[in-house]
């Protein structure tokens, strides 16, 4: 049983948008089961550097659509892209070194930082680009 459940509130009404924020939802389920269940410490390194490449993706098409359709607030928007990754980022290095294990705060950090920033940032733009995709 996962972290998080999609519904619509998390919809941006773009089909790759809401496939991608689909895949992250997944990916961090994944990586709660795993906790979970006891996974060894390789399996969930490979699940967090799965989840560290695919936002580093998701967030890449989003700010290509900004680019595209010239979003006036692009820049705030991938400031909080970037403050994710290096957090993530930051968390894999420390977890993979043994500084840092997975805990169920770790995972509410996750879970509360995606659902936040879909139903926070990411829904700020769907009036401006709703129907240009």
């Amino acid at each position: 049983m996962g972290l998080i459940k999609w519904d619509d509130q998390l919809s941006v009404k773009n089909l790759k948008i809401d496939s991608q924020h689909q895949a992250l939802i997944s990916m961090i389920n994944d990586l709660h089961d795993s906790m979970m269940a006891g996974k060894s410490k390789d399996t969930m390194q490979k699940t967090i550097q799965g989840l560290v490449r695919y936002a580093v993706e998701h967030f890449s098409t989003e700010e290509q659509i900004f680019l595209q359709y010239g979003y006036p607030n692009a820049a705030r928007h991938q400031q909080e892209h970037k403050k994710f990754i290096e957090k993530i980022e930051e968390f894999s290095k420390d977890f993979s070194t043994g500084k840092m294990g997975l805990s169920i705060q770790v995972m509410n950090f996750l879970s509360d930082w995606l659902k936040n920033h879909i139903m926070g940032f990411d829904q700020e733009y769907v009036p401006y680009l709703t129907g240009k995709e």
